[in-house]
């Protein structure tokens, strides 16, 4: 069902927007067509004049629970005037241990330590760090060998850069840290295309690592880190069985294995996080996004007993990790992470998401209709719509789509190349399924 409610009155606009150079931003075009944003609640967004648009990707993934809501807005407020800023190194406040604990005993049993930091891509790299430090620790410091995936994301740190697999977030920066390899990526169209859920085919594709193994060593080898589902590079559902396998194969091998679920993290699959979904416990699991609903910079890492206890060694009054951020549990950003995880209990957002899935993989499906649709995938409420490329350049077409959401169709979607994204809030609504698959529907023939 459409909404009907009146637009917001427009808001200023600065004159000049050449200052600010936007990050993963065709900086050049949107300044000659700018897509300005002035507010949002619940599903919606609100441009600088008066639309209203709706939220068909959660933001950038973070906004689970929706916009605007009110809860985590106080809490930052009360917070910001009873204590606004605490150093983190050596010292703590209240908050950071509640929201620890209550982090905790959302991961699966065994992950029960929390390391804050600010963002997914901090979190990604701190994972790498104590993953170094920890072979060190064991007297194994021949491990030093990190494995990701091509068309991985973790993030934009040199770690994460290195260990990521996107060709374009790689090409510029030279040849990052050394002694990095890649596991394949687990997409094959032409055995997945189509797919609600995990592919059926593809499982195979863990056994890779057995050849890294044998071609490094696995003395060298200190930690693989995977998304179970490889979002920012298109939606990719990680394939039936894929993540035991893995699991599997670094046990046997004793290579550490950590979960970037800083997209899937808090209900996005379904569960608080994937790796309850898929039955597999990595060794160490990084999420951000989801923890704050987006209202503050949050990320973290969740450690298990094992790694974690073995830093805490040697004389007491001694740093155990020589790591971490100025801004790391920040007081606000901890009293946005509470109020969030109170809205996830009390509205039951992950079970939300988990009993919409398949009405949101069967509306979604429906498009496979509409022309230059090559290939669909859905898992959990997320989806990824591959367009065929245009004929003078890749991404051109998804660009546009971009464009005719924003301008014409007052829909906000994301896009990864010529993949359009439909990622919403938790909280979208049945006929708002409906409305985002029907404008979905008009942008991808407006781009035809």
């Amino acid at each position: 069902m459409l909404d009907k409610s009146p637009p917001r009155p427009a808001v200023n606009v600065p004159n000049d927007l050449a200052a600010h150079w936007m990050p993963f931003t065709a900086n050049r075009a949107f300044k000659k067509m700018p897509r300005l944003l002035a507010g949002a609640k619940d599903m919606h967004y609100f441009t600088v004049d008066g639309r209203k648009i709706i939220d068909a990707a959660a933001g950038m993934w973070c906004c689970n629970a929706g916009h605007g809501r009110s809860q985590i807005a106080s809490a930052i407020g009360r917070q910001a005037e009873a204590l606004d800023y605490a150093p983190p190194f050596q010292f703590g406040i209240p908050q950071a241990f509640e929201l620890a604990s209550r982090i905790a005993d959302l991961a699966p049993d065994g992950l029960d330590h929390v390391f804050f930091c600010n963002s997914g891509s901090e979190a990604a790299d701190t994972a790498l760090k104590i993953a170094l430090a920890y072979h060190q620790l064991n007297g194994q410091g021949t491990r030093t060998r990190l494995i990701g995936r091509e068309r991985g994301y973790h993030g934009v740190g040199f770690g994460g850069t290195s260990v990521g697999g996107i060709v374009n977030n790689r090409k510029m920066f030279g040849t990052l840290l050394a002694g990095v390899d890649h596991l394949p990526a687990t997409y094959d169209r032409d055995k997945q295309a189509f797919s609600k859920g995990e592919p059926e085919y593809g499982a195979h594709f863990a056994d890779e690592l057995e050849r890294l193994v044998n071609l490094h060593g696995a003395s060298t080898i200190a930690a693989v880190i995977v998304e179970p589902m490889a979002g920012s590079t298109g939606v990719l559902p990680a394939p039936k069985g894929y993540l035991k396998r893995l699991r599997e194969i670094t046990q046997k091998h004793g290579i550490l294995l950590i979960f970037d679920e800083v997209i899937t993290g808090f209900g996005r699959l379904g569960y608080a996080f994937a790796a309850e979904r898929y039955g597999v416990l990595p060794d160490m699991l990084t999420f951000a996004k989801g923890v704050t609903n987006g209202a503050a910079p949050m990320g973290g890492v969740l450690v298990r007993d094992t790694i974690h206890d073995a830093f805490m060694s040697g004389p007491e009054h001694m740093v155990e990790l020589t790591h971490g951020y100025t801004y790391s549990a920040h007081p606000l950003a901890c009293a946005a992470g509470l109020a969030t995880l109170d809205i996830y209990r009390e509205e039951k957002l992950f079970e939300r998401a988990l009993g919409l899935e398949a009405k949101f993989a069967d509306a979604v499906m429906g498009l496979r209709k509409e022309p230059n649709v090559v290939d669909i995938r859905t898992v959990g409420l997320t989806a990824g719509i591959d367009l065929a490329p245009l004929a003078d350049g890749p991404g051109k077409r998804g660009f546009n789509g971009l464009n005719s959401a924003f301008h014409d169709n007052d829909l906000m979607l994301r896009v990864a190349g010529d993949t359009l994204a439909l990622t919403p809030p938790l909280i979208v609504t049945e006929d708002q399924i409906g409305e985002i698959v029907d404008k979905v529907a008009k942008v991808i023939r407006a781009v035809a």
